[in-house]
């Protein structure tokens, strides 16, 4: 039986010194609430320090529309990573298919009978949103949209998306059989740009797409607009308003936003240009801790040593509004007693920051090196180790 043990101590964040050259703008904006009240559903992240910036709503469901086709991207960019699917490998539209989705909604226009590469299809969903292209994708890689959105729910369970479910490949309306939540997609976000990086340079923040003799726009609001954003994916659809998840990296920071239920795709773009300027804008970057620094230590039952060192994978910020100094908790929990054999870089404890005004901050902690299990001498010296300590 294991238990969560933890261990807690606070830190001064007003005693932290800003480096030279630090993230902070004295004409730093509020959040723009005169665009934000009016939608529902609003999600802003850093992705790189795991803060919540701003927050409506987050876990409540929601039909996502089209940006239900990010997790169709994020499935074929798995089986891409795994050498099942290549850019080039031909994907035969299906006469049944091209004659329920050519033209239907945003499209590619797909002849039946013709075969097209899993790149054109991609390109298609992410940068036009193409109902045909994820179809096709869909029915001609798995044989069925059944088998395809299997894979969406599986990959979503993996990524810890528990208040989503996929039952179409490209978002169509089915009855609220396909449901999303704002931090279920900033979770595919970070896991897309995070295990997929080249892949998603290649295939979203793209501003047009000509096949088929039509030149078609992509309707990403903040890509070509707000310096550093490169997508990810909008989506309309009269039951579901105007939703869009999005992303930029500027000045070493990556942040996401969801926004769900906009009235129009003016209030849409001008809120996600405007949120995304207040994440970048709006808080100084204040330093905790440098990379590999060790943050702790917990015990290790059964190992060739007593205790692994705990430390974080990159270096470790907050980020705060400008003029504004926090107390801070800080509580190392995990799972234990931890047994060994453990792996370096292995996923062993968290760090929880806390701070008063502001959501809490969880980072993942990992050993610092390898603990084998322990021989017959180690587990003697443990033991006349513990028996002095």
């Amino acid at each position: 039986m294991t238990n969560i043990r933890s261990t807690m101590f606070v830190a001064a964040l007003s005693l932290l010194p800003i480096p030279a050259g630090a993230n902070v703008d004295p004409s730093s904006p509020n959040p723009p609430r005169e665009v934000l009240d009016a939608i529902p559903i609003v999600l802003l992240v850093d992705l790189d320090s795991g803060q919540v910036l701003y927050a409506r709503q987050p876990d409540l469901k929601f039909v996502p529309a089209s940006v239900a086709k990010v997790m169709s991207a994020y499935v074929a960019f798995e089986e891409m990573a795994k050498g099942r699917l290549k850019p080039t490998t031909p994907i035969l539209v299906r006469p049944e298919t091209a004659a329920a989705w050519n033209g239907k909604g945003t499209s590619l226009y797909l002849e039946p009978g013709i075969s097209v590469t899993a790149d054109l299809l991609l390109r298609g969903i992410t940068t036009v949103s193409a109902n045909d292209g994820a179809m096709v994708l869909a029915e001609g890689y798995s044989g069925s949209v059944a088998g395809w959105t299997s894979l969406m729910n599986a990959h979503a369970r993996a990524l810890g998306m528990k208040s989503s479910h996929f039952a179409m490949p490209n978002g169509w309306p089915d009855s609220g059989r396909t449901y999303v939540s704002a931090n279920d997609l900033v979770r595919l976000a970070s896991a897309l740009i995070e295990r997929h990086p080249v892949l998603y340079r290649r295939y979203f923040g793209q501003r047009t797409l000509t096949y088929g003799g039509r030149t078609q726009a992509n309707h990403d609001p903040v890509s070509g607009v707000v310096p550093g954003a490169d997508g990810i994916k909008t989506g309309y659809t009269r039951e579901a308003g105007y939703n869009f998840l999005g992303s930029a990296e500027r000045d070493g920071r990556r942040l996401a936003l969801v926004l769900a239920g906009a009235t129009s795709e003016e209030q849409r773009a001008t809120a996600a240009r405007a949120l995304l300027e207040y994440g970048y804008y709006g808080f100084r970057k204040l330093p905790l801790f440098p990379k590999d620094a060790i943050l702790g230590r917990v015990r290790v039952q059964g190992g060739a040593a007593r205790e692994v060192p705990l430390v974080a994978r990159d270096a470790t910020y907050l980020l705060e509004p400008p003029n504004r100094t926090s107390r801070l908790s800080l509580a190392i929990s995990y799972h234990g007693p931890l047994l060994a054999p453990i792996r370096r870089g292995q996923h062993v404890a968290d760090l929880t920051i806390i701070r008063a005004g502001m959501q809490k901050v969880a980072l993942p902690l990992y050993a610092s090196k390898s603990v084998d299990r322990a021989g017959p001498l180690d587990r003697l010296w443990n033991g006349l180790a513990g028996l002095l300590s």
